[in-house]
């Protein structure tokens, strides 16, 4: 996950690179005469990390735009606070300052996608950045077989 906008920049330019290194690399191996299917054996795994490096850097756009994902029974909350702070635009060393904590703080909890945290302090992170956070409850119907 790209979590500021220096790391969007390096994963940008390595975007850009990596697509005119898999140009380069399939012609030099057309070239050498090999097949089609010769080409996608060598050139998938390739593709593999360019596809997950292409899909980390619109995700991270995605978020600059304030498009968050639902949250499931507060999993993904880690994310979602990571989310809130990249679309205000918010430093990790600026929210450190709000929290009142060190800048390795955040760094480190943001690292670990804020697994653990209490929600005391998932509260402290989301006043810190004026976000509220709405939840509806919903009760699933029993499955047949299940006991109350």
């Amino acid at each position: 996950m790209i979590r500021n906008e220096t790391e969007y920049q390096e994963a940008s330019a390595r975007l850009t690179d990596e697509r005119k290194r898999l140009s380069d690399h399939r012609v030099r191996l057309e070239d050498a005469g090999l097949s089609k299917e010769e080409i996608k054996r060598v050139v998938d795994p390739m593709e593999s990390f360019h596809l997950q490096l292409e899909e980390e850097v619109e995700s991270y756009e995605r978020l600059k735009r304030g498009e968050f994902e639902d949250l499931d029974n507060l999993r993904g909350l880690g994310q979602t606070l990571i989310s809130l702070r990249i679309a205000q635009g918010v430093s990790q060393r600026e929210l450190a300052k709000r929290l009142k904590v060190h800048e390795s703080q955040v760094s480190r909890d943001e690292r670990n996608e804020y697994f653990g945290i209490t929600l005391e302090r998932a509260a402290k992170i989301l006043d810190a950045l004026s976000a509220r956070l709405h939840t509806k409850v919903e009760i699933e119907p029993q499955r047949s077989g299940a006991t109350a």
